[in-house]
């Protein structure tokens, strides 16, 4: 197989099987589902086709599955062993090896670049926000924790197809950047700080910088803009680049709030209660009216988003929006939809994700910044790519205990140790082969059919699984999935390189085919440590 555009998964390939079987039976709406059965006693893969579509023809279940089975079986199709039916109505497919062969063939010419990059999302433009932590103090990993999450969602939804943007909200506004003014004036007249100020070492350090006035705006302003460049530094170190830094300054300042109130006013759903201004979202499904505008004049947090999200749709049309919320936030999310139904807007295309909490055991970090521990301090204790792989081994909703012992050590029960190790031990083999003048020859040189190993097969099972993977994981929006599958695979791996003598002498064709498994499972396990964000690390 010379072109990478011929390759057809699996799944596609009996899926268009059975719909054509279905055209005889006068079918033509439903697309069948394709499972790898639990037990391979059961085949490669089945169907359940046969128990969706039997009460629409007027058959039994296993009639129906027998009379589809039969006709594949008819079609004498490549790749197909045998097709059997089975009570009530399953279809089971044996397969040979031959799929397996040619995913290697292309896994191998489309390369890393290549490789599972899919057309999903149809170059339809998304924005993810995350983190927008207020630049009030230093990223710690309660606000910093799903910095990956966010990046890695973008990575991945880059990868199958949409045009993603990546999104900084800075609160660079109100209340809070007064009292963090209010505090390192406080701080440095060693006076009693403000009730709810902020506290900790990082206020004194900025209060010994500081030797302005004593407008609080303007020291709060001053103070914030050095917390955001120490902010963006910190996102660096953990691999999170954005594409804009957005104000709610600009938002505020910049009309955004009076054309968001004009239009809202104009539906008849803005109202003045005891001097304050209100929507009035509890008949848009909100559970109660939000307050826009206090009775002393101050725009409220829920003003200024409702504002800065009608921006996002109306003003720069993202055609979907996705934030990432911290768990506090949860109640923002009815305001939030309600808000974008006024203003006409699908609340469908605004997708809030919840992160929970982390809870952080073993390890010995400070918390001399407050009373939190900066990401920056975990960063340096575990490492970026550990942070980031934790960061994305269960789902986003699912609270986190991070034992930072266990992450440190350098063993097989490390899953960030495993999971790079089977990268660094596949580039040891390519090393050691081209010492020993071992050399990849063209595709259509190497005998594939060579691999028939229990390992060899299990290994490309794993391997054709990823695109199915990607898939998922992107419409779920959980990047998690491509962990596990990257740990699937480095699993898979290591049992292969433990049973199977990749370089031998005396087995030079056998060798070669080995080397080209080697080659696939390192593009693919390569494709999805980027969408992580975890380094390819070639020695460890």
């Amino acid at each position: 197989m010379d072109n990478i555009s011929q390759y057809k998964p699996i799944k596609q390939y009996l899926k268009e099987q059975i719909v054509d079987v279905l055209v005889g039976f006068e079918i033509t709406d439903v697309i069948p589902k394709i499972e790898v059965p639990a037990d391979t006693v059961n085949g490669d893969f089945s169907t359940n086709i046969a128990l969706v579509s039997a009460k629409r023809l007027n058959k039994k279940p296993f009639e129906l599955a027998v009379q589809i089975a039969d006709t594949l079986t008819g079609k004498k199709l490549k790749y197909i062993n045998s097709v059997s039916a089975v009570a009530p109505g399953f279809i089971n497919f044996y397969l040979n090896f031959d799929w397996l062969y040619e995913l290697i063939d292309y896994v191998l010419s489309a390369g890393i670049d290549s490789f599972s990059k899919l057309n999903l999302g149809d170059n339809k433009t998304v924005q993810i926000e995350f983190v927008s932590a207020n630049p009030t103090g230093p990223l710690h990993v309660g606000n910093g924790w799903w910095a990956a999450y966010g990046d890695s969602l973008a990575r991945l939804l880059a990868r199958c197809g949409y045009n993603v943007s990546k999104e900084y909200y800075v609160n660079d506004t109100g209340g809070q950047i007064r009292t963090l003014g209010e505090s390192i004036l406080a701080s440095k007249n060693k006076t009693e700080p403000p009730n709810n100020g902020y506290k900790g070492g990082y206020i004194d350090d900025l209060a010994e910088q500081y030797s302005g006035g004593d407008d609080v705006n303007e020291v709060g302003k001053w103070a914030a803009d050095i917390i955001l460049k120490e902010i963006k530094e910190t996102l660096l170190k953990m691999h999170v680049e954005y594409d804009s830094w957005y104000s709610q300054n600009y938002i505020e300042q910049g009309g955004a709030v009076e054309e968001t109130l004009n239009e809202l006013t104009q539906k008849g759903l803005i109202y003045q209660q005891e001097g304050a201004t209100y929507l009035a979202s509890e008949q848009l499904g909100d559970t109660r009216d939000r307050v826009l505008i206090k009775s002393n004049g101050d725009i409220t947090y829920t003003c200024g988003d409702i504002a800065y999200h009608r921006d996002k749709f109306k003003k720069r049309g993202f055609d979907k929006v996705i934030d990432v919320f911290g768990a506090d936030h949860h109640g923002q999310i009815a305001s939030l939809k309600s808000a974008m139904k006024a203003l006409d807007v699908d609340p469908s295309n605004l997708e809030i994700q919840i992160g929970q909490m982390l809870s952080l055991v073993g390890g010995k970090m400070s918390k001399r910044a407050g009373n939190f521990v900066k990401l920056d301090d975990l960063l340096d204790e575990i490492g970026v790519d550990a942070a980031r792989l934790m960061s994305l081994m269960t789902s986003i909703d699912q609270a986190t205990v991070l034992d930072i012992d266990l992450i440190k050590s350098t063993s097989m029960e490390n899953p960030v140790y495993y999971l790079q190790y089977a990268y660094a031990r596949i580039c040891s083999i390519q090393q050691k082969a081209t010492e020993e003048n071992f050399g990849l020859p063209e595709i259509d040189d190497i005998n594939l059919k060579l691999l028939v190993d229990q390992r060899e097969i299990s290994l490309l099972k794993v391997i054709s699984e990823f695109e199915d993977v990607m898939v998922d994981a992107a419409e779920s929006r959980r990047p998690h999935k491509i962990t596990a599958w990257a740990r699937q695979v480095a699993s898979a791996f290591h049992s292969f390189y433990h049973d199977c003598r990749v370089l031998d002498s005396n087995e030079i064709e056998l060798s070669t085919a080995r080397l080209a498994l080697v080659e696939a499972t390192k593009i693919s396990l390569a494709v999805a440590l980027e969408i992580l964000g975890v380094t390819l690390l070639e020695h460890m």
